[in-house]
């Protein structure tokens, strides 16, 4: 029985969606159409265009899709990322810390940080287990020029153009993968009797059915909010930003190092981030304005940007964009699911933004309902995942900020009281003064984030959990430990060495040199 889904929407998470059912569902092995989609767009709506930077997750999503690796950097001027680094936040000088996508040595077979926490030549977390870091303060690339398309020497993620990478995945989805475009504004929504939509009456008059409703029209929410009428949830008791001044600022040359990681430098009442992509850089400063004017926000931007010798500095105009952090009470109503800005929306760390586009396409996807009745169950369960998902990044996301040693403003004052730490979050820190992140740290199977993220956080921070030298599980396992070590030594230098710039790798994909 063939299904029609109607997307309301583009930007990346009408397309991503898309793009995901589609190269699952669009036909069967006789190639005969099992699921029709269609995407409407209003003409009138901007993509939001500040979503640049992704997980690693990104590249199985591509080849899912069937984009080649080449192409995608090429049409949207991406580079590669391979972890997110944070300045000034522990206490507000100039120290830093790494947080990569590779994961801790050893990791589902010892927990290395139960063995830094008692060695005698600590030096930082990231360093003893890792060798990501050093390599993205060489601004060296993840992998050899020699290596096939989403192969690696270590895990990356990407930066990105998000105006062209819309464009490419609009094409794509289009000429490829068969998805119907249609532009409109939708005027009108008609509801069946039992509340389900039955179609929504565009502008010109069109009406379009459908079996299933994607909401990816951003902070309208037309379907979700509107339509439906479903709470909203606000997060700013916690996650006190609201507003971002972003700006696109190009390289002063040809030849300006392109970073290996998101930048995000704490400020007095929020922090900046920098992503470089092969032609600009994407900078933006995220605030608070219960603490900080926006005058003064974009004085602190323009003073980050003017300060960088690789940033040609001319014309700084900030983009403006107010948001109130938060998410749905509930995210599948009736026949309707919303994806994306329209389910909710917090500040850029960490680039959750796309890899929940990325997950509740991937589900929907996999999950998707071929009978009314089954659809009533999984919007049930995709409702709990997703509410789970939401509190799992909003603890996360308070984490970079609950540890921070700063009293140079109120606004980090505030972000260390326990009445804006969720009780979750609490209990983490608790548990975590006895014992370091570890595999047991949830009984989610769909977690976001490993006990590995938790670790490069917490003690990037500077964070220690009690550890006994003496306990028996580290002794009998010191050996290994210590070979672990030896070989993260021997990769770091290795890779070191052997990895080229970001720039030349970037360079020789561009002019079809390999």
């Amino acid at each position: 029985m063939k299904t029609r889904i109607v997307i309301v929407g583009g930007g990346t998470a009408g397309w991503l969606t898309a793009g995901i059912i589609a190269a699952k569902h669009s036909a069967n092995k006789t190639g005969a159409a099992q699921t029709e989609i269609i995407l409407v767009e209003s003409p009138d709506v901007k993509n939001l265009g500040v979503g640049e930077g992704t997980w690693p997750t990104m590249q199985n999503t591509l080849r899912k899709i069937g984009i080649s690796e080449k192409k995608f950097l090429s049409c949207c001027d991406a580079s590669f990322k391979q972890a997110s680094k944070f300045v000034g936040w522990r206490s507000g000088n100039d120290e830093h810390y790494y947080h990569p996508f590779t994961l801790p040595m050893g990791y589902g077979t010892v927990n290395a940080a139960e063995h830094w926490l008692v060695s005698d030549d600590k030096g930082d977390f990231e360093s003893w287990v890792s060798a990501q870091g050093e390599i993205c303060k060489h601004n060296l690339a993840p992998k050899l020029a020699t290596m096939p398309e989403y192969a690696y020497a270590l895990n990356y993620g990407y930066h990105l153009n998000a105006g062209k990478f819309v464009t490419m995945l609009q094409q794509h989805c289009v000429d490829k993968l068969k998805v119907k475009y249609i532009q409109g504004h939708v005027e009108h929504i008609i509801s069946k009797d039992d509340g389900d939509i039955a179609s929504i009456v565009l502008a010109d008059g069109q009406h379009i059915e459908g079996d299933l409703f994607i909401d990816c029209s951003g902070f309208a929410a037309i379907l979700i909010g509107k339509h439906y009428q479903i709470p909203f949830i606000s997060q700013q008791h916690i996650l006190f930003n609201d507003t971002a001044l972003a700006v696109q600022i190009d390289h002063i040359s040809d030849e300006s190092p392109i970073a290996s990681c998101t930048v995000a430098t704490a400020q007095e009442s929020g922090w900046i981030w920098d992503i470089s992509l092969q032609n600009r850089r994407g900078i933006g400063h995220v605030f608070s304005s219960d603490f900080c004017s926006t005058d003064s926000a974009e004085e602190a931007l323009v003073n980050y940007v003017k300060s960088d010798p690789h940033l040609s500095s001319r014309d700084i105009s900030a983009r403006k964009i107010k948001f109130n952090p938060g998410h749905r009470k509930s995210f599948w109503h009736k026949n309707c699911v919303a994806v994306g800005v329209s389910a909710g929306f917090v500040e850029p760390l960490e680039a959750t933004a796309l890899v929940l586009i990325e997950k509740s396409a991937e589900w929907i996807c996999e999950q998707l309902p071929r009978d009314r009745q089954a659809m009533t169950v999984l919007a049930n369960r995709f409702n709990n995942l997703t509410l789970l998902r939401w509190q799992e990044i909003i603890d996360f996301l308070k984490l970079h900020y609950v540890l921070t040693s700063r009293n140079d403003s109120e606004y980090w004052q505030q972000h260390q009281k326990a009445d804006s730490i969720p009780d979750s979050l609490q209990d983490a820190l608790t548990l975590w003064r006895y014992q370091a992140p570890g595999l047991y740290e949830s009984n989610q199977r769909f977690e976001l984030f490993s006990s590995a993220s938790k670790q490069y956080v917490l003690y990037g921070m500077g964070f220690l959990s009690a550890q006994n030298q003496n306990d028996s599980i580290v002794q009998k396992q010191d050996a290994m430990v210590q070979r672990l070590r030896s070989e993260t030594l021997h990769k770091t230098e290795k890779l070191l060495n052997a990895l080229p710039l970001n720039r030349q790798l970037l360079n020789k994909l561009k002019h079809n040199l390999l």
